[in-house]
Formats: C-alpha cells, sequence, structure tokens
C-alpha cells in the first residue's frame, strides 16, 4: 500500500509539473525561476514528511517538534522586528497557535496510516491550489490579507483533495462518506491556517516570516496548514471516538 501511495504522489508531481511547464513557459523568466524553485522546494519537503511518517512514528514526531520550535520562534521574531507592538494582536495569536499547536502534536502521535492519509490531502489541496489558482484564479478571496489566494484556485485544490480521499479510504478504516468528511475538515482548516498565518504577517508589516526555505516565505507559511489541519483531524478522531 505505502508503494501505491507513492506512485500515486510521484504521479501528481508529474501532473503539477506539466501543468507549471504550460503556466510558467510565457512568464517573464525571473518570475519562472521563482516559480519553479517553489516547486522542487515542496518536492523536497513533501519526500521528507513522507518519509518521516511511513519509516518511524518517532521520526514525524521529530519533525512535528521541529516545526512547531522553528515556527514559534518566527512569530517571536516578528513580534520582536517591531520593537512588541501590536501586544494585544501578538498574544491572540500566541493563544490560537498554543490551541493548534496542541492538537498537531497529538495528530503526529495518531496511527500512522491516519497521519498518512491527513498528510496526502493536505498535499493535493495545497499543490492543486496553487495549480488551479494560476490556471482558472482571477477572483482574490482575501487580496489585502493573502494576494495570492483565490476562488478558483481554493475550488479547485479543495475538490481534487476531497476526491482523492476516495482513492486512499484504505489508509483510514472508515466508511467513504467519513473519510471525505475528514478530509473536507482538513481542507477548510488547511485554509484557516493559512489565512491566519498571512494575517499574522501583514499585520507586522512583512512579506515573509524568513528566508529558511527557498521559494517560501518561512516555516510557517510552508506548514500552517499541517499544522492546523492536523488539529482538525486530531479532533475529529477524538470526538468521532467519543460518539462511538
Amino acid at each position: 500500500m505505502i508503494t501505491t501511495i507513492y506512485i500515486i504522489i510521484l504521479s501528481y508531481f508529474v501532473l503539477g509539473a506539466v501543468g507549471f511547464y504550460f503556466i510558467n513557459r510565457l512568464k517573464e523568466k525571473e518570475v519562472a525561476k521563482k516559480s519553479w524553485t517553489k516547486f522542487i522546494t515542496y518536492f523536497f519537503i513533501i519526500h521528507i514528511l513522507f518519509f518521516s511518517i511511513v519509516i518511524n512514528p518517532v521520526a514525524f514526531q521529530l519533525v512535528a517538534a521541529l516545526i512547531v520550535a522553528v515556527s514559534a520562534s518566527e512569530l517571536l521574531k516578528l513580534f520582536r522586528k517591531t520593537n512588541y507592538s501590536e501586544k494585544v494582536f501578538f498574544l491572540s495569536s500566541v493563544v490560537v497557535f498554543a490551541i493548534l499547536v496542541l492538537g498537531f502534536v497529538s495528530f503526529s502521535q495518531l496511527d500512522k496510516e491516519l497521519i498518512l492519509f491527513a498528510f496526502l490531502i493536505l498535499s493535493i489541496f495545497d499543490a492543486f491550489s496553487q495549480i488551479s489558482g494560476q490556471l482558472f484564479g482571477k477572483t482574490k478571496i482575501a487580496p489585502e490579507i493573502s494576494p495570492n489566494k483565490t476562488v478558483g484556485g481554493t475550488v479547485g485544490g479543495s475538490i481534487i483533495a476531497i476526491l482523492s480521499a476516495l482513492f486512499m479510504n484504505r489508509l483510514y478504516d472508515q466508511p467513504w462518506y467519513i473519510a471525505m468528511l475528514l478530509a473536507a475538515g482538513v481542507v477548510f482548516f488547511a485554509f484557516i491556517g493559512d489565512i491566519l498565518a498571512s494575517l499574522y504577517k501583514r499585520k507586522f508589516g512583512v512579506k515573509d516570516y524568513s528566508n529558511l526555505i527557498p521559494g517560501h516565505g518561512g516555516f510557517l507559511d510552508r506548514f500552517d496548514s499541517l499544522i492546523a489541519g492536523g488539529a482538525w483531524v486530531a479532533l475529529f478522531v477524538t470526538v468521532l471516538e467519543y460518539m462511538a
């Protein structure tokens, strides 16, 4: 099953690469280079996460701890750079971040198959939101907060991610409609997490959290959807077990 999942991941990346080729071939060289840098970096990030999940549960827990630690430092760094302004907003953000982190840490301790299921849904949503956005994205969702988010991109990524849950239902031992509900929640929380992370940057007047990841706006910018989506999975599983 793991081999099949990996082949699916590679297939999505091939489709994504084809999409990026047609998207970028008419763009300026520098813009296209930046887009390909982001795509290739994302390819390596996905592989690191994938193999940390399938090789050893502890490996993913360590990766999750690293994501939390670096993301928290980026939040604090922006607060410091503005001479500790917007204290109320910062404290509110820390509370929200702490709640999501608690859920994300719980998520990192779930069964490997469930973590892999959620991770794949997130990855598909993220990748195809970008591709759909560049192909069909005309209407901005929140231009002042996240200028690259479009209705076409979000809807396209959501549809492909939720439908993909049907093909990966073997990873999550529940009826298909439960799997699709879980996937829909992952997509929604991933979107909200991304918006909240962008809002934080805008509030402190910066474009990126850091330049730690080439082509991306920092650790939190790259993993905000994983943190929020993982928190949703932990909540969903807890509620489902309680109702059983």
